[in-house]
């Protein structure tokens, strides 16, 4: 049926408009001209609707109302959408609120150099109250896993130890072994100036094991597993899960940030360990093939060289990169908004966070064992 519109002109100055037929797109419906007509009369000082014939509508519905309701705007015409079906009342009240939206914002002024500031230190202490409220509960979720009053399977921390455990290994090993090729190449083309490249070993062997490894293990697991731990958290956000199971009686912390959190700390010492193998033997292939070093040789020297102190510190490097990388994808995660934008930018803010802890924690642990004469 075509789209017609019925006009009624009632003595006290009302017009009404009578919709009927079908109002789609690819279809001939009234233009937004004819609503220029509808409102030419001087004596028109308001209009209602009777959609009581209308069969079906779309968005070219819509527009049509929207001219016609700008017409009325500019001649002082009151407008009554109650006849009108409630879909096409819902989107008109949604598009007058989204042009107001807009020039209001392009109409507001620059806030002071002293309210953007302000504003700047009430977002930070807003930020370190959140990180200081996570920390304790993350503190008091541990005492209760201690005392066995923790609600959280199993299941998920062993899920959570494959995906960042084994399933890490291929990347771990691809960079650790460019990791020590690199080391290699920069330390043996200094050393055979002096025919001492065998010292290659010492500086690739207590590089990995105190430094590179814990540090590109934590840098890798910060992009990998602890963006993937903001962005799971962060769709439950914008899902209503985490409030389904606050709902519950569950703590999202108990279910959700704990398994991540152990099984991160447990398996960054063992990938730590891996990659400074496999930087060790990335290096070593450098040295006998590109410098003239024997397998023994380079294997001995690196062996002299190397200490348990210094895999004990990259342990526990490694291991306080692990908390830091699982604290920040979850912390991100569950203060996510509730957009898919908010994701993104609680997955970019966890990497970007968490490298810079790693970097500042490395740095504090050189200091510490540098005063220590370790």
């Amino acid at each position: 049926m075509k789209a017609t519109l019925k006009e009624n002109r009632l003595p006290d100055g009302t017009l009404k408009i009578s919709l009927a037929g079908i109002w789609t797109i690819g279809r001939a419906t009234p233009s937004g001209d004819e609503s220029a007509t509808l409102t030419a009369p001087a004596d028109v000082r308001r209009i209602r609707f009777d959609s009581g014939a209308l069969e079906k509508w779309d968005s070219s519905l819509v527009i049509f109302l929207a001219a016609l309701m700008d017409q009325c705007d500019a001649k002082g015409i009151a407008v009554d959408p109650n006849g009108l079906p409630d879909g096409a009342q819902r989107l008109l009240d949604l598009s007058k609120t989204g042009g107001g939206a807009k020039s209001s914002a392009r109409s507001a002024a620059p806030s002071p150099l002293l309210a953007r500031i302000g504003d700047a230190g009430i977002r930070i202490a807003g930020t370190v109250r959140g990180t200081l409220e996570f920390i304790g509960e993350l503190a008091l979720s541990v005492m209760r896993l201690i005392k066995g009053k923790a609600r959280l399977r199993s299941a998920d921390v062993w899920m959570v130890i494959q995906q960042c455990g084994w399933e890490a290994l291929p990347i771990v090993s691809l960079i650790s072994i460019l990791v020590g090729l690199i080391l290699t190449f920069m330390g043996a083309v200094q050393l055979r100036m002096f025919g001492a490249q065998i010292y290659v070993a010492d500086l690739v062997g207590i590089g990995m094991a105190r430094e590179m490894g814990a540090v590109m293990t934590g840098v890798i697991m910060s992009g990998r597993t602890g963006a993937a731990f903001a962005a799971n958290i962060g769709t439950m956000q914008v899902n209503e899960e985490i409030d389904a199971l606050q709902t519950l009686g569950v703590s999202p912390i108990d279910y959700l940030v704990l398994p991540r959190v152990a099984a991160l700390v447990l398996m960054m010492p063992l990938l730590c360990i891996y990659a400074d193998f496999m930087g060790i033997l990335g290096g070593m292939a450098v040295g006998v093939f590109a410098f003239d070093i024997s397998s023994t040789q380079y294997l001995t020297e690196t062996r002299s060289a190397l200490t348990v102190t210094h895999f004990g510190i990259g342990i526990v490097k490694s291991a306080v990169f692990g908390l830091i990388v699982a604290f920040c994808g979850c912390m991100q995660g569950l203060h996510c908004g509730r957009s898919a934008a908010d994701v993104g930018r609680a997955t970019t803010s966890a990497v970007v966070i968490s490298i810079v802890y790693i970097v500042v924690a490395d740095g504090l642990f050189a200091i510490l064992t540098n005063a220590l004469g370790i």
